[in-house]
């Protein structure tokens, strides 16, 4: 089960993010932008941003682990109970939440970033890579 000290790890892995207080609750910003919260209302949850489309595809879901308040209705966030989710999918939630608060040249490097650590490095182009040698007997 994630807790706050999760959340923070995956958060500080991103780039120009710190812990800070959002709306006198703990959270965290990516260039000073909050991106998710932990609510101390009674409904207590993680906020995080996501399309609505999404959001409204795991509120459908029935899956307990994400749900709403009235006060997020029509809105682009989603609360989700750390006691239910599964580390992968937080994840995935928080770097969503990241790339929507994020500006835009910061979001560009990142994916460059991504896109270069996926894209294996190949010789150039004409280039021949030795082979090692033929053992003998094969």
């Amino acid at each position: 089960m994630p807790s706050w000290k999760d959340v923070t790890e995956i958060g500080l892995a991103l780039p120009q993010t710190e812990v800070s207080t959002w709306y006198r609750t703990p959270g965290m910003k990516v260039a000073g932008k909050g991106f998710l919260r932990l609510r101390t209302e009674a409904e207590g949850g993680l906020v995080v941003f996501c399309d609505l489309d999404k959001k409204d595809a795991l509120l459908r879901s029935g899956d307990p682990t994400y749900y709403t308040t009235p006060h997020y209705d029509g809105y682009g966030a989603i609360l989700i109970n750390l006691k239910k989710v599964a580390r992968p999918d937080l994840e995935d939630l928080i770097t969503e939440s990241w790339r929507r608060r994020a500006p835009l040249k910061l979001l560009q490097e990142f994916d460059l970033r991504s896109e270069s650590l996926k894209t294996p490095t190949r010789p150039a182009r004409g280039t021949r890579t030795r082979r090692p040698p033929a053992r003998k007997g094969s």
